[in-house]
């Protein structure tokens, strides 16, 4: 006769907790960022050296606005000549012309404000209705508007003149704010973000309530896309503000121009008289002035994009 041996349960769980005492546990290894650890000598200096790469130019238009005509081709290109002429630069550069510079500030300023506004409403409206209604042809009209990005803009520039041109609208201020308010890039980033940020539960709420879908759009949906609008608005002012074609085939009028066609008119006319006419140093003066209202924009708007960066990290 065979005996069998039976094993108790609290036998197996004494030898199953003695055989886990007696074999270590692995542990995964911690790859997370702790401060003060060693970092990596390769990754500090590649970032140096972008980092000097996009600033290396910006620091010679400082250096070269503080030089007159003549230390701008006899001094070392990277560094400060003994005499300062920025102060004399700034005088020269706004009384050149009967001060025509501020005048070009002023419409570049009205065309970037106007365009940039405009373009963020437009491209909120448009990617919210993407991103939140089903209407016929969404699809189609979504990858038409993702075909548009594909299309560089100076390819349209001559259709869009002929078309401005044809309904009276060159040489005026609409030739450069409207073909600005239209922003395919725009729609696509803020259906996207509507898409992720604004809850349907939200949306739905407001309609028990009796919200009509123009107040949810205007008090709730642009409320929550307040960093995506800052985005499409930042990116808008900057391709208005250094847009240069455009207005070369639109306007004809100096008191239109903006400030990048009138820098170049200014240098056009630098190389067309030189010697004691040149006026090489006042258009770098110019151009550091005209990035400086860039700079302030984007240092101003940056805290709209902070207080989005947790938009979608608490889960419902």
């Amino acid at each position: 006769m065979t005996a069998t041996t039976e094993v108790r349960p609290a036998e197996t769980r004494a030898t199953r907790a003695i055989v886990t005492r007696s074999t270590p546990r692995r542990r995964r290894k911690d790859t997370s960022f702790v401060p003060g650890e060693k970092r990596s000598s390769i990754l500090t200096v590649v970032l140096w050296l972008a980092a000097g790469y996009f600033l290396l130019p910006l620091f010679w238009l400082v250096v070269a606005s503080t030089k007159d005509n003549s230390a701008l081709f006899s001094s070392f290109g990277l560094w400060f000549a003994d005499e300062n002429h920025f102060i004399d630069n700034l005088v020269t550069l706004f009384t050149t012309r009967d001060g025509v510079f501020v005048q070009w500030i002023g419409n570049t300023v009205l065309y970037a404000l106007v365009a940039g506004l405009g373009s963020a409403l437009l491209s909120a409206a448009a990617g919210y209705a993407f991103a939140k209604y089903d209407f016929p042809a969404k699809k189609f009209l979504f990858a038409v508007v993702l075909g548009a990005i594909m299309i560089p803009t100076t390819a349209l520039a001559i259709p869009t003149y002929l078309l401005f041109a044809g309904a009276g609208l060159t040489n005026t201020v609409w030739a450069i704010i409207l073909p600005s308010l239209v922003s395919p890039f725009g729609v696509y980033l803020m259906r996207v973000y509507a898409e992720e940020s604004i809850p349907d539960t939200l949306l739905e709420a407001a309609r028990l309530d009796g919200a009509g879908e123009f107040r949810i759009f205007w008090q709730i949906a642009l409320r929550i896309m307040t960093p995506g609008i800052v985005t499409v608005l930042l990116f808008a002012i900057v391709h208005t503000w250094n847009n240069y074609f455009l207005p070369l085939i639109m306007l004809t009028d100096p008191d239109l121009f903006p400030l990048t066609l009138g820098l170049a008119q200014l240098q056009a006319a630098s190389e067309a008289g030189g010697g004691a006419s040149a006026q090489f140093s006042t258009v770098i003066t110019g151009s550091l002035v005209s990035i400086v209202p860039l700079v302030v924009v984007f240092l101003y708007l940056q805290k709209y994009w902070t207080s989005g960066l947790t938009t979608g990290g608490v889960k419902e």
